[in-house]
């Protein structure tokens, strides 16, 4: 049955939903003057996030979908940190005071790739151009096969309190073909090197549906990475789509797992995983007790934004570098896609947004119904209807697919309530896109 439901309702290119409505809606209608008015208009209260945007790596990796430049050169870094740099300053200058920050990500690409000196320089900029909280995260994505000693004692001088490691796959197989070679006994140096440093916020990528890979080799992988006790894990599925991105198509095809295949290793991590003292988080993340995303799902908090899974309670995200995502006033921006574009802007003193999208009435209905689904696993669509201003009944009667997922035992409607079952937690993206009006991607 959950073999069949697989196959009816996969669709590698439905949206992830960390923001709705998705990128595809943005529009060039929405520029650079629209953020710059957005931000002018920020509470100069409210906490905001950071994001900044490294699209550097020095290897492929054949899986990525996220576009990134490769190089064994620093010069091109240095110049793109210098970029960014001046974007700080010039979005700063929009505000008439420091905006407080909350939230730091650092994400890419490889943000580790940063030298020791200029990532403590980047981080002091900041500090002068926002309000720090005392209590802010500070977040780094980690590749542990370029990562060094120095850099964690960066790491830890500048503040970071919480790091992000790629994993994937222990399985030697699996990882030649990848193309990402990387050890127990690496990333567990990496682990320990970050704890010397006071950082003990500790994040593992994994992925199920690579190449070549098994049931058994996901539940090895699950262990091994569980026996060094990360604070949380995130655990995406492999979407094999190389007609977009040109690196996947060094992935042999005939290599990839089925939908069943696929099926049964996301089960085989979760329970694995679980029977390892963390508890599973909305749709692909599972957490240790004492982790802020779980204790945000226990107190019904947990959010949703461009990053994934969040206790953050930020709604603004300020976004620096290329093809950055921001949410600011009334609603998202994006700036330029290649940093060719994104470097003329800069240098010429302007902000490089390139596209964006202001949010309607109805979107913003729609965003929390599909926050709280993928959150929560139910969405409470009478009271968040109330909210925003919306008859309920009306509204549930429009979402026509939400009969057929009922009748195939996906999830439960009672009272306006509509809850996803939990064997049924893979599903999330199908449910989600139901409720999304500009998604065109669904099973008939």
């Amino acid at each position: 049955m959950q073999s069949s439901l697989q196959t009816k309702y996969y669709d590698a290119h439905l949206p992830w939903y960390t923001i709705y409505p998705t990128v595809p809606r943005f529009s060039t209608a929405i520029g650079a003057k629209a953020y710059e008015e957005w931000l002018r208009g920020l509470p100069s209260d409210d906490s905001v996030s950071l994001y900044l945007h490294i699209p550097f790596c020095r290897s492929m990796c054949w899986y990525c979908g996220f576009p990134t430049s490769i190089t064994r050169q620093d010069a091109s870094i240095l110049n793109y940190v210098a970029l960014m740099r001046q974007e700080i300053h010039l979005v700063a200058e929009q505000t008439t005071q420091p905006l407080p920050v909350g939230d730091v990500h650092f994400g890419g690409g490889t943000p580790s790739i940063i030298k020791p000196a200029e990532f403590m320089s980047l981080m002091e900029l900041l500090r002068r151009r926002f309000a720090f909280g005392k209590t802010a995260t500070i977040a780094v994505e980690i590749d542990p096969r370029t990562f060094t000693a120095e850099m964690a004692e960066a790491f830890g001088a500048a503040g970071v309190n919480r790091a992000s490691i790629g994993v994937q796959s222990f399985d030697p197989v699996v990882q030649k073909a990848i193309n990402r070679i990387q050890g127990e006994e690496q990333t567990a140096t990496v682990v320990n090197q970050l704890r010397r440093h006071g950082i003990n916020r500790i994040n593992f990528d994994l992925m199920y549906g690579l190449p070549n890979q098994t049931v058994q080799s996901c539940v090895k992988t699950a262990g091994a990475a569980a026996a060094m006790r990360p604070s949380r894990f995130a655990v995406f599925g492999y979407a094999h789509v190389p007609s977009y991105r040109k690196n996947q198509r060094l992935i042999e095809e005939g290599a990839l797992p089925d939908l069943s295949a696929r099926a049964d290793q996301a089960t085989a991590v979760a329970n694995t995983l679980i029977a390892e003292g963390y508890v599973p988080i909305g749709l692909d993340h599972f957490a240790l007790p004492d982790d802020e995303l779980a204790l945000a799902q226990k107190a019904g908090r947990l959010r949703r934004n461009s990053l994934g899974y969040s206790a953050d309670t930020c709604t603004t995200v300020v976004g620096f570098g290329a093809s950055a995502i921001g949410r600011v006033g009334d609603g998202y921006v994006q700036n330029e896609l290649t940093q060719s574009l994104y470097s003329r802007n800069i240098a010429s003193g302007r902000i490089a947004t390139s596209k964006g999208y202001r949010l309607t009435g109805e979107d913003r209905l729609r965003a929390a119904i599909i926050e709280r689904l993928m959150c929560d696993l139910e969405a409470d669509v009478p009271v968040i209807c109330r909210a925003h201003g919306f008859d309920w009944i009306a509204f549930l009667n429009s979402v026509e697919r939400l009969a057929m997922f009922a009748e195939d035992g996906i999830l439960d409607v009672e009272k306006g309530i509509v809850r996803v079952r939990q064997e049924h937690r893979f599903m999330l993206r199908a449910v989600a896109a139901a409720f999304d009006v500009y998604q065109d991607r669904i099973p008939n």
